[in-house]
């Protein structure tokens, strides 16, 4: 997860089911159609197409009515799209954004953002989570404005 470059220049859809993939995994050990489907708010049609695409291009194996297991290359990116998201959401709710709008943001960004900017991103929650005092004075500037 260090440098957060996509090895494969993949559309932000194709990125996205990756991403949906690797969270439905991680949930329930595996990743039918219908649970992707749900976790995307599409029909599972739409997801069978895609998984499709993402199989001729070798990042996952898809299985008609198994779903879908990763290709180590597959992981890697998906695991780099989740860092990117993680890390940006959480930023975004280090400064007080609305969770649902937190959320929205970060999924849009984790697309735009260079991985470098992403990297600093980081490292500054880090600073933050290390230093308590800082966290609430820049959480407490943000009430202020609030009001």
């Amino acid at each position: 997860m260090e440098d957060g470059h996509i090895a494969k220049h993949l559309s932000r859809k194709a990125e996205d089911y990756l991403e949906a993939i690797l969270n439905v995994t991680l949930e329930k050990g595996y990743a039918r159609t219908k649970d992707v489907a749900h976790e995307l708010g599409l029909s599972p049609s739409s997801v069978v197409e895609m998984f499709r695409k993402l199989d001729a291009m070798h990042l996952v194996c898809y299985r008609r009515y198994e779903g879908v297991v990763f290709l180590p290359e597959g992981r890697q990116i998906a695991e780099t799209i989740k860092y990117r998201h993680d890390t940006l959401k959480k930023f975004l709710l280090l400064i007080a954004v609305p969770e649902d709008i937190a959320d929205a943001d970060a999924c849009f960004m984790e697309h735009e953002l260079h991985p470098e900017t992403v990297r600093r991103i980081h490292h500054f929650i880090d600073c933050m989570e290390e230093n308590p005092s800082f966290r609430q004075q820049i959480q407490h500037r943000q009430d202020l404005s609030v009001r």
